[in-house]
């Protein structure tokens, strides 16, 4: 008997990435497996779907015909799967998440490890980046977003929490150089800033009289990773500008203390997101409540108050 789907997934992928060697990373082959299962495939068919040489391939108009019947058919399949798996108890397979390095490490890295202790049939797969990810390009299940989201009409999204941002330095650099009270008072002081491509941008503050002040804290330091500018911080190098989840690690064991208290930024929303489909895999939906009901105690976030004393920062 014939397999009439023997390698429409492969051409469906083929298609979707632009080529045979990204195919075969997305689906863990080798080249050489992929263009096996395409050539079976048209030899099946008696049509050429891709036309293809050394430099290039492309769809025959026979095999975008092609093409767009096959998706419509691997979506019904994954519609009967999710209804089959929508009556499961409990949730199984692979799970491919993509989380911010630091966050995903401290925030949701602990929640989906306790969701796979109670359930031993889920296998979680956490790719750690802070790289921008595309979900349906690269098959994640699910990620882990801070900001503003775009409008997606392939993406579906819901909020875990809200992060806050703060100034801290450990007890030995205050004890070295004061705390700083109010905008002014940062004359003297030094800062671990964060840099992007080399560079790095001053500090915008609300002083005492409320006014706006951009106050360009002199750097010793600056790096790229939240993390290290943290523990840098802690070894007392000098004030740190960090996200309120990160800093209650550092300040619940007494290694950073937090000034010019309030507000630093607009706070900004944290969203899990994924690739919108008409019935979610048990699976995902299982992650996503286990991140809606955890994030925000993890985060810490919510024991601050912010409302706009001097010294908040501001955008």
């Amino acid at each position: 008997m014939i397999d009439k789907l023997d390698g429409v997934t492969t051409f469906v992928q083929v298609v979707e990435a632009g080529g045979f060697a990204a195919a075969a990373e997305r689906l863990d082959l080798t080249r050489s497996a992929v263009g096996k299962a395409i050539a079976r495939l048209e030899a099946r068919l008696g049509v050429r779907l891709i036309q293809r040489n050394t430099r290039n391939q492309a769809l025959t108009a026979e095999g975008l015909a092609y093409y767009e019947r096959c998706v419509r058919a691997l979506a019904e399949l994954d519609a009967g799967e999710a209804d089959l798996d929508s009556g499961r108890m409990a949730p199984s397979g692979r799970l491919r998440v993509s989380v911010p390095e630091a966050f995903g490490q401290l925030c949701v890295a602990p929640v989906l490890l306790d969701l796979t202790r109670q359930h031993p049939a889920l296998h979680v797969d956490l790719s750690f980046t802070d790289r921008y990810v595309d979900l349906i390009e690269e098959g994640f299940d699910l990620a882990v977003r801070i900001g503003a989201l775009e409008d997606s009409s392939t993406l579906a999204a819901r909020r875990l929490g809200t992060q806050h941002t703060g100034i801290g330095a450990s007890p030995a650099y205050l004890a070295r150089h004061g705390t700083p009270r109010d905008v002014d008072d940062l004359e003297g002081h030094v800062r671990i800033a964060y840099s992007h491509g080399g560079a790095t941008a001053a500090w915008t503050l609300r002083d005492a009289a409320g006014r706006t002040r951009r106050v360009d804290v002199p750097t010793q330091i600056s790096m790229d990773d939240i993390q290290a500018i943290a523990n840098a911080a802690a070894e007392g190098l000098g004030l740190a500008w960090l996200p309120s989840w990160l800093m209650a690690h550092y300040v619940r064991r007494g290694a950073l203390v937090q000034v010019l208290e309030n507000t630093a930024i607009p706070p900004q929303e944290i969203y899990a997101v994924w690739p919108r489909v008409r019935h979610l895999r048990c699976k995902t939906r299982a992650a996503i409540d286990a991140l809606v009901a955890r994030i925000p105690a993890l985060m810490g976030a919510e024991t601050a108050s912010r409302h706009g004393r001097p010294g908040a920062l501001i955008p």
